[in-house]
């Protein structure tokens, strides 16, 4: 038919999420057990460095995954090629397919991080630090999930990622051999260029973009959330 069809929030994404946290456990204990515990048994490391060498190794296939994918998107999408869409048309409710189904999957990923705590006996010292950077990711991604700020957490994650990448990788590197820094020299760098750039980011769309949009009501109906706390509570 050549029709573009178009998705929105709703209750079903809870059915959607709980699937694909069962999907997510699988894939962790797959990547654990054909990957990362067969390298464990040559490293012979220390429980503390095992452990954050697990949490490395974990993150690394998932940045890496969520990277790609996320940079296929916002490409195909033309969010790069065109970035006054990331606020043109603000609110943007009907999402393509691609884009709804990342952000279903990207919350459960970090969903299951919860039970993987329990699963994969992560020392109790450790538990507050995990459950914030959970607690983080859940908050932003949702965040722009129901705000309809999805174009721009689209982007905002490729970067955030990017640099999280680098530094587990730059991690997972050190733990074979304990002089090697290059890489977190690489993330020194990246983490720096990557920030400038959320930077830019931010006022770019929030500072210049939203405000322009033609409502600025809040208008729950139509998904107008942001232009309203921008206009009335945020920078009053």
């Amino acid at each position: 038919d050549g029709e573009l069809v178009q998705y929105h929030y709703g209750l079903k994404d809870l059915v959607t999420i709980l699937f694909y946290i069962f999907i997510a456990i699988i894939l962790h204990a797959v990547v654990q057990e054909y990957a990362l515990d067969k390298i464990n048994r040559r490293l012979h490391l220390s429980k503390v460095k095992h452990s954050k060498f697990n949490e490395s190794g974990q993150l690394v296939a998932f940045h890496l995954t969520s990277m790609v994918w996320c940079l296929y998107v916002v490409v195909t999408e033309g969010y790069i090629a065109n970035p006054r869409s990331l606020w043109e048309n603000y609110p943007h409710v009907y999402l393509p397919f691609q884009v709804k189904f990342f952000y279903l999957c990207q919350l459960a990923y970090w969903l299951h991080a919860l039970p993987e705590l329990y699963f994969q006996k992560v020392r109790k010292e450790e538990i507050p630090r995990q459950l914030r950077c959970i607690a983080l990711y859940l908050a932003h991604i949702a965040g722009a999930y129901l705000l309809n700020l999805t174009r721009l957490g689209l982007i905002l994650l490729l970067l955030q990622y990017l640099a999280e990448f680098f530094f587990h990788m730059a991690r997972l590197v050190c733990f074979t051999d304990e002089n090697n820094e290059k890489l977190f020299n690489v993330w020194a760098v990246v983490f720096v260029v990557t920030r400038l750039f959320t930077l830019t980011l931010y006022i770019l769309v929030i500072g210049f973009g939203l405000p322009r949009v033609e409502s600025q009501a809040l208008d729950p109906e139509r998904g107008n959330f942001f232009s309203f706390l921008f206009n009335n509570i945020l920078f009053r």
